[in-house]
């Protein structure tokens, strides 16, 4: 398997096996971001797919410094706008999770705020001062969407725990945005 910087560099080439490197390395990872979105297989892989063609688009002229972030990110991007499409009924772990941030930034549309600028480098500054677990369980939350489930057993804890947790983190995230005159 090629590490990152050679498999960036086949697309600075316009070589289509970085496609294939690509989803060697990286397809499971970006099958779960998908699928935590949207709760659909079939759906899922046709993001993952998408995401490769918008990579090979995209870059160059973009050159990613972490390549799973930007893999990551465009991922979620695909998957948010085909769950914006489809309007959903059934309840996913991307639902679940936009209701809990609800608390802290009011009603909405909230993935439309979550990505305005102002928010997002607010969410930044909050997590700054956060301890570092704290930071991977709010970012595998809302960020990869996953489940309260599954972060509780990345992290060894109980799911109880990791709800009290990110409970306790949506209050301070309020207070914080009051503080910093953003919260809506």
């Amino acid at each position: 398997m090629l590490d990152d910087n050679k498999i960036i560099e086949l697309y600075i080439q316009r070589d289509e096996s970085a496609i294939s490197e690509t989803a060697e390395k990286y397809g499971a990872y970006c099958q779960k971001i998908a699928y935590n979105i949207l709760a659909d297989s079939f759906d899922s892989e046709e993001c993952v797919n998408d995401t490769y063609m918008r990579t090979w688009n995209s870059v160059p002229p973009t050159i990613p410094r972490i390549l799973s972030a930007f893999l990551a990110k465009i991922t979620r991007n695909i998957a948010i706008d085909k769950y914006k499409l489809k309007n959903a009924a059934k309840r996913s772990a991307y639902t679940e999770s936009l209701e809990e941030l609800c608390e802290c930034v009011g009603e909405g549309d909230i993935s439309d705020k979550i990505e305005a600028s102002a928010i997002g480098s607010a969410i930044s500054r909050f997590l700054l001062n956060e301890s570092e677990i704290c930071r991977r369980v709010f970012v595998r939350r809302y960020f990869f969407e996953d489940s309260i489930s599954e972060i509780a057993r990345a992290h060894f804890m109980s799911e109880g725990y990791v709800k009290t947790m990110l409970h306790r983190m949506r209050k301070r995230l309020a207070e914080f945005l009051k503080k910093e005159d953003i919260y809506v």
